[in-house]
């Protein structure tokens, strides 16, 4: 019987390798023996969750066609990697990945740190801040307040409590777009709703186009959907959206669904303008395709005399093409598990009849908490407070990296919570295991891009500040030493590896 349970074709996987390659060594550097880089990238692969663990891999010969080497340097890479542990192999059935034992399972997306590491690790992994207290445990007490007429009840609302659509509708309608209740869904957090709707509008083996890069975990929530991903490149730098590309795929490749972030994008930090969010509902309507804009930074603006332009969901009067999704991860705290969609009101019909089988409701506690917020005047606090935060360690980690790292480049964002940097010709990848060994948690590229894209980019939240924000520019710099000199693929395992 067969160990593996997936396969890596070889072309795929030499796609994913090359990807890798890093600049050439300084004269003077040790360049490693070339079954050992390749058996290096391989573990990287593993480890970063890009290969499933039990993915069977290409025979050697047919590897070594793929690369362009000898069937001698994969079968010594195939053999290096058994021997660390990542490898198994049985006559007859193949080879597929593993991960030794003792190692924990590579993550397919971005995970928070756990607890027991934060004293030695600076986590640049996850774009979320520490709740901006005293707005969380005043939400909290003024939810436990009002929580009793609903203790009386049987405390499922599938499309969310009647007070908090309808105080979410009225934001909307203040913003100027006329909303009612019943275009409100409230959901656990924006990958609930997220999740939601491809399963409505995308079964399995629809196309979805999404920008290039995008946000990680919702790459991956799609592709365990079985979505075919069609990337649609972003500008350079801040510019956002390329209008002409966007509208040859929505014309060429007609996707069901498009998923896009026009506020403060994560990972870029890009505010798409007016023209380009007209553009983009134009088209999408033109294709037939369904909008799904993710709003969840759309508060963290830093720059208080820039004016922000108008929401998508307004270039769509009808509202038969977009389809907003909001949460209160990002402005409030990643652990109100609050999110929401609004769309028309058949489309709610439907999300919530699909709710009965999947998570019946959002917890009524942490509703009453953000309705609170909405009520009072809370969640303007709140959101200046984290404006105040971001921009504070947005700057002092943007002058940090310029200090430490002259040589990577980036442009800085307005808003948001993520810079995406440009690792002056290293491997993502690499920089992401180095970073694991000296102490700092950072994302590569290729995380938020299709198929091995952005090998030369990382995220980096806005996170830390102050020394924290120096000394995690200090490893970073310190990973890319590593990287440059080879150490980083010199084939010992990390201790740990935290997606």
């Amino acid at each position: 019987m067969a160990q593996w349970t997936s396969a890596v074709g070889s072309n795929q996987l030499a796609k994913l390798l090359t990807s890798q390659q890093s600049r050439p060594p300084k004269p003077g550097s040790r360049r490693p023996p070339a079954y050992r880089f390749l058996a290096d990238g391989i573990r990287l692969l593993v480890l970063e969750g890009r290969i499933p663990v039990a993915a069977r891999l290409p025979a050697e010969r047919e590897l070594a066609m793929a690369m362009s080497v000898s069937r001698t340097t994969v079968a010594a890479a195939y053999e290096a990697l058994r021997s660390e542990g990542f490898l198994e192999s049985r006559r007859g059935a193949g080879s597929w990945t593993a991960v030794p034992a003792g190692n924990p399972l590579p993550a397919r997306g971005l995970e928070p740190l756990p607890p027991e590491a934060l004293g030695s690790v600076i986590d640049l992994g996850t774009a979320a801040l520490p709740a901006p207290e005293p707005w969380l445990t005043r939400a909290v007490q003024g939810a436990l307040e009002e929580l009793p007429p609903y203790a009386h009840t049987h405390g499922d609302y599938p499309a969310g409590l009647p007070a908090l659509r309808a105080m979410l509708a009225e934001r909307y309608t203040a913003s100027g777009i006329p909303t009612m209740p019943e275009q409100i869904m409230v959901t656990t957090g924006a990958m609930g709703a997220t999740d939601a709707l491809c399963h409505l509008f995308a079964g399995r083996g629809e196309r979805i186009a999404v920008e290039s890069p995008s946000y990680a975990n919702i790459l991956q929530l799609m592709r365990e959907a079985g979505a075919r991903l069609v990337p649609v490149a972003m500008a350079e730098g801040l510019g956002g959206w390329d209008m002409d590309r966007w509208r040859q795929v929505l014309r060429e490749a007609a996707p069901r669904l498009a998923y896009v972030v026009a506020d403060f994008h994560n990972p870029t930090g890009a505010l798409a303008d007016e023209d380009q969010r007209r553009s983009l509902v134009d088209a999408a309507r033109s294709a037939g395709t369904v909008l799904v804009v993710d709003e969840t930074m759309i508060e963290l603006n830093f720059d208080e005399n820039s004016a922000m332009p108008r929401p998508v969901c307004g270039f769509d009067p009808a509202g038969s093409t977009v389809i907003t999704v909001g949460s209160a991860s990002k402005a409030f705290w990643a652990g109100m598990r609050i999110g929401w969609v609004r769309a028309a009101p058949d489309v709610i019909r439907s999300l919530v009849a699909a709710r009965a089988y999947a998570d019946l409701g959002t917890p009524v506690l942490e509703q009453l908490a953000v309705n609170w917020l909405l009520s009072t005047g809370g969640w303007e606090s709140a959101v200046e407070l984290r404006r105040a935060q971001g921009r504070e360690n947005r700057d002092t980690l943007v002058a940090a990296l310029r200090r430490e790292l002259p040589d990577w480049e980036f442009a800085v964002p307005q808003g948001g919570l993520t810079l995406w940097v440009r690792t002056g010709g290293l491997s993502g990848s690499r920089i992401a295991e180095a970073g694991e060994r000296v102490g700092v948690r950072v994302p590569s590229g290729p995380r938020f891009g299709v198929d091995g894209a952005f090998e030369g980019f990382v995220r980096l939240p806005f996170t830390v500040t102050g020394a924290v924000a120096d000394e995690a520019a200090s490893r970073l710099a310190a990973a890319a030493r590593l990287v440059e000199s080879g150490a980083a693929a010199g084939g010992e395992s990390p201790r740990t590896f935290v997606a």
